[in-house]
């Protein structure tokens, strides 16, 4: 019989597929990395079971204890998960800009979810406290954890490596906590330092301008979920970076919309952010180059939003009717 002890060993060894359809016209080979393939529909799964794994070899996670996070949903999907699954309990703390399927997703896997008013600051502030008053807690702070780069630095740049036989020439995704983007380029670089390592930031993120100029701005609202953030985390390092693009929630959402259309891609708004950032690198692009870009997480997160047409207009992202 051939089967996996449990669903986390699952995780991992997402497929590329090509793209066709929205890339016509366009010179290079764009791929696109299935990470909304992973058990818990995002590439979130991956950093949560190393994290977590890592913590529970060094006893800092104890049998039947307690792990708490503050996440903007897929952490801590991935988390409640892994918890149903090895026997602990989850905390996680969010705040409003979260889908209700992401909210529904949590629960169902018995987290329980504490609902922040505020900014990520305020939701992080949150986790902290709730962890430092369980005596035990292991809280997982991502945004802080080396580990979340580490486990694509050993997990998902090797994959990409060796799923295009090292003819990748650029690597283009968003920049959240910053795990998957510092820990592939890492080890991408490493292989090759020609190739082209690309960040993708929401308007109203405080990265971009960071980037271009080393001033924070004041952030503003915008509705991409997972990428962009309102501070500067201490795990990005920006000198990794080649070029910076922004993006638009319209522009991120309307992409999303074409890549289930015309692709058969079921998204969420950060792979349509990626997207449109992989569209433009690609440009200036030869026949000869390969770019890779990431589709984060699966769009049945998204049914209440982006793939709602009331909620699209409302937002003002299409037309009225």
């Amino acid at each position: 019989m051939i089967y996996h002890e449990n669903i986390l060993f699952t995780i991992g060894e997402t497929p590329l597929v090509k793209l066709n359809k929205i890339t016509s016209g366009l010179k290079p080979t764009i791929l696109a990395k299935m990470e909304s393939l992973n058990p818990g529909g995002s590439i979130k799964d991956r950093m949560a079971l190393y994290i977590l794994e890592k913590a529970r070899r060094e006893g800092k996670l104890k049998p039947g204890g307690t792990i708490v996070e503050a996440t903007s949903g897929n952490t801590g999907v991935a988390i409640a998960m892994y918890g149903a699954v090895m026997g602990y309990r989850v905390i996680i703390t969010v705040i409003d800009k979260i889908s209700q399927e992401k909210l529904d997703h949590l629960r169902a896997f018995g987290a329980e979810v504490v609902m922040v008013k505020g900014t990520l600051a305020d939701r992080d502030r949150k986790a902290k406290e709730i962890a430092e008053s369980i005596e035990g807690a292991f809280y997982v702070d991502q945004h802080e954890n080396y580990g979340n780069v580490e486990a694509h630095y050993y997990l998902t740049g090797p994959e990409i490596w060796r799923q295009t036989q090292g003819k990748i020439t650029h690597f283009v995704a968003g920049m959240g906590t910053g795990g998957t983007l510092m820990g592939v380029c890492k080890y991408l670089k490493e292989m090759n330092p020609e190739i082209k390592c690309i960040c993708v930031d929401p308007e109203g993120s405080v990265f971009y301008d960071y980037y271009q100029s080393g001033r924070i701005v004041n952030p503003k609202d915008y509705e991409i979920e997972g990428l962009g953030d309102e501070r500067i985390l201490p795990i990005i390092d920006f000198s990794i970076i080649d070029r910076m693009i922004k993006v638009t929630d319209r522009d991120a959402f309307l992409l999303t919309r074409r890549l289930a259309k015309e692709e058969g891609v079921f998204a969420g708004g950060s792979a349509g952010a990626n997207l449109y950032g992989a569209l433009k690198v690609a440009q200036d692009l030869d026949p000869g180059d390969v770019v890779v870009t990431v589709i984060p997480d699966t769009g049945f997160k998204y049914l209440s939003k982006i793939f709602n047409d009331s909620w699209m207009r409302k937002k003002g992202f299409l037309p009225e009717k």
